[in-house]
């Protein structure tokens, strides 16, 4: 019988272009995973993709090497090949146009004619042989690049890499580890069986900022002595954490303070339950020079910093449509995705994110918070 990491590596043996894609919400522990993966199949001599939905580069990350070649959508998967009987009439001349999004192919005979009796059409096999999916708890969770290529992940073998107990371990290969703080963490437990030696700094240090992303630091409840002694080791092998910390934590552009400030400033709460929510306006945006990404390292800073905040809610306007969005993260006790569940949201427990629609942004806002603070009280009731 063989172990999952002995069935791993004869997977990997037999792949030549490997897929690894996490999902669409913005997760730093998921991109320094694929990162640290894609340099090391690098070293295998593999070809690697790295692909989120609509991926934009956090500018706290920028200091990876390798981070602009995460793309944001999957192209050039298969070709369609159109395949033409020339052995009695050979051809002089290829042309093609595009006229009302029609491609129009001229094929030019040397004499006679070409009948579609001699033409033939076919799909080349998919160019990945292998996908690596990160902190997904299931295929949809991927956005678009699972529902635009569902073909695709239901034709080719899934590794699937996570931590978090809603995992639905979809994968033929299902690398899901509750007791772990961070898919980086999985991920370098598994490196290190497959080849120790390929570890190097570069791959050390993304790891390792996977891990102190997710655990804010090490100050998460759910860290253990495993985790502490995996972050040792990853310092051995080279991670710059001095580098990580600063740039996670203390390297803030004026456009982030000056959003936060603003969101601070209408910063409202709720003992009873330890809701703590605010509001953002496309203004706020516009005068700050700040973006939507600027919002989560609020929420991690005050749910890290503020012992009394068990939930923190943003609600804030979209500067492309006229949906309100919000970002529900929770702590300890509240499941982000069960509290929100009426909005149908994305995410994972810890955080959520939803649309509200035809609502300005007051009434988003007083539904929202009513619906949350309501879900949150009936929890604590239970617990009482």
């Amino acid at each position: 019988m063989f172990t999952t990491t002995q069935q791993l590596q004869k997977l990997l043996e037999t792949s030549r272009h490997i897929l690894v894609v996490f999902g669409a919400e913005k997760n730093p522990d998921a991109i320094a995973g694929a990162l640290a993966l894609k340099k090391f199949f690098d070293k295998q001599h593999k070809q690697i993709d790295l692909v989120s939905t609509n991926f934009k580069q956090p500018s706290a990350m920028s200091f990876l090497p390798g981070l602009e070649q995460i793309k944001s959508e999957l192209t050039h998967l298969q070709k369609f090949i159109i395949k033409v009987d020339i052995s009695k009439s050979k051809i002089e001349t290829i042309s093609y146009d595009v006229k009302d999004d029609w491609l129009s192919i001229n094929l030019t005979p040397k004499h006679g004619f070409i009948t579609k009796n001699e033409l033939r059409t076919a799909q080349s096999t998919y160019k990945y042989d292998l996908i690596i999916t990160l902190s997904a708890q299931d295929l949809e969770s991927l956005g678009d690049i699972f529902l635009n290529n569902t073909d695709l992940f239901y034709r080719v073998p899934i590794v699937n890499i996570d931590h978090r107990p809603s995992n639905e371990h979809f994968g033929q290969i299902n690398l899901v580890d509750i007791s772990a703080t961070s898919s980086s963490e999985i991920i370098f437990k598994t490196l290190e069986q497959l080849n120790a030696a390929h570890i190097d700094e570069e791959i050390a240090t993304a790891l390792l900022t996977g891990m102190i992303s997710q655990t804010r630091s090490f100050k998460t409840p759910n860290v253990n002595p495993d985790t502490l002694n995996l972050a040792g080791r990853l310092m051995n092998l080279g991670a710059d954490r001095e580098k990580i910390i600063r740039h996670l934590y203390y390297t803030k552009s004026l456009a982030t303070l000056k959003l936060w400030g603003q969101a601070l400033s209408n910063l409202q709460n709720d003992r009873e339950t330890g809701l703590a929510w605010t509001t953002v306006t496309r203004e706020d945006f516009a005068r700050s020079g700040a973006s939507e990404d600027d919002l989560r390292e609020l929420i991690h800073d005050l749910i890290s910093n503020s012992p009394e905040i068990k939930m923190i809610l943003i609600i804030f306007e979209n500067s492309n449509d006229k949906k309100i969005n919000c970002l529900l993260a929770t702590e300890k006790y509240f499941d982000a995705m069960e509290l929100s569940k009426t909005f149908n949201p994305s995410g994972d427990k810890k955080i959520a994110v939803f649309s509200i629609s035809d609502k300005n942004l007051k009434e988003a806002e007083e539904t929202a918070v009513t619906e949350i603070r309501n879900k949150a009280k009936f929890l604590l009731s239970g617990l009482n």
